[in-house]
């Protein structure tokens, strides 16, 4: 085994070019910790805007990136059995720091508490696409909006990787999905995907579509990373009583409280990001309920395109386009 790894980092803030591979000495666990071998990456847009000096964490630089690896356990630190060594695992996000434990990397060192088992018939590709998105939907949806049977659940974004999980989700529970895009190009994707019904912003009205849906009785739950103007919209497009969850801000324009329509319908707007869950005591509960559903095939991580670990740049750019339905991953 080689004493050194290549560790993707970034000395400065800004575009893709950025990262940069930087050979380290190969890290050892320290206690409760973990090494993995890493074989898959999943990316997550909140990795782009972290390394453009976007997001809720400041990089300290040189910085780590990533959140999401899966991989082989080949060495532990003090307080972790070593009966884990060997075993296949995959990180989840939220858990820990991305600058201190950032996984992009040969090998990746993560908290034990930041690991979880997947199910055997999954690749390692598939095992990189499953905490970030579906902990994220499982929070907004489960977790707070306590969807169910009859629910209308609108979903913006729904082409990304989130977006698609949200939609098995709704599925899985009894619900009604519809899907929000900008532009008609995924629509039909979308509806293969399983959204029940699918709305182009570009071409309709968002509260009108969804009037005409829910027969006018509103969506009561919504699930949305834009903010902006859509949130005035989602609000219109809301039930009696509904709920709102905003989970980013990828709108360029300032987010303004709809406050006459949320005291006309007595709704909750509430802000979520998957950090939240992860680090709460049902966070048990919600990756079991996740490893189900993968296990039975209710759930199944869509891989949108796959690059090598040397092209970690262009599949940051890759994700900038906006062009993927489902999981950018980079092989390792």
């Amino acid at each position: 085994m080689s004493n050194t790894v290549k560790i993707v980092r970034f000395h400065k803030t800004g575009g893709a070019e950025v990262l940069q591979f930087d050979e380290l000495p190969l890290p050892e666990p320290g206690e409760n910790e973990v090494r993995l071998r890493v074989k898959a990456l999943g990316l997550n847009r909140a990795e782009v805007m972290y390394r453009s000096g976007q997001y809720m964490e400041t990089p300290i630089l040189p910085s780590k990136n990533g959140y999401e690896a899966s991989g082989i356990i080949e060495a532990v630190g003090p307080g972790v059995d070593s009966s884990w060594i060997g075993k296949t695992v995959s990180t989840v996000p939220g858990t820990c720091s991305l600058n201190g434990y950032g996984v992009y990397g040969e090998v990746a060192v993560v908290p034990f508490r930041s690991i979880a088992v997947y199910p055997a018939t999954l690749s390692y590709e598939e095992g990189a696409s499953i905490w970030m998105q579906y902990l994220t939907a499982y929070g907004a949806l489960i977790w707070l909006g306590r969807v169910s049977k009859g629910d209308f659940v609108i979903i913006t974004a729904a082409s990304s990787s989130v977006g698609v999980a949200a939609i098995q989700m709704v599925k899985a529970q009894g619900g009604t999905s519809i899907a929000v895009t900008r532009t008609a190009a995924k629509k039909a994707r979308l509806h293969e995907l399983g959204a029940d019904h699918v709305i182009v912003t570009d071409e309709e009205d968002l509260a009108g579509r969804v009037n005409e849906i829910t027969s006018g009785k509103g969506a009561r739950v919504s699930f949305d990373p834009i903010g902006g103007k859509m949130l005035a919209s989602l609000a219109a497009a809301a039930a009696h009583k509904g709920i709102i969850v905003e989970y980013g801000v990828l709108a360029s324009e300032q987010t303004l409280y709809p406050l006459s329509t949320a005291l006309a319908k007595y709704l909750t707007v509430r802000a979520y990001v998957v950090v939240e869950l992860a680090q709460h005591k049902d966070l048990q509960e919600a990756k079991q309920y996740i490893f189900d559903h993968l296990a039975s095939g209710a759930f199944k991580p869509l891989i949108d395109r796959t690059f090598r670990f040397d092209e970690i740049v262009e599949a940051h750019r890759y994700m900038e386009s906006n062009n993927q339905v489902g999981k950018i991953v980079v092989t390792v």
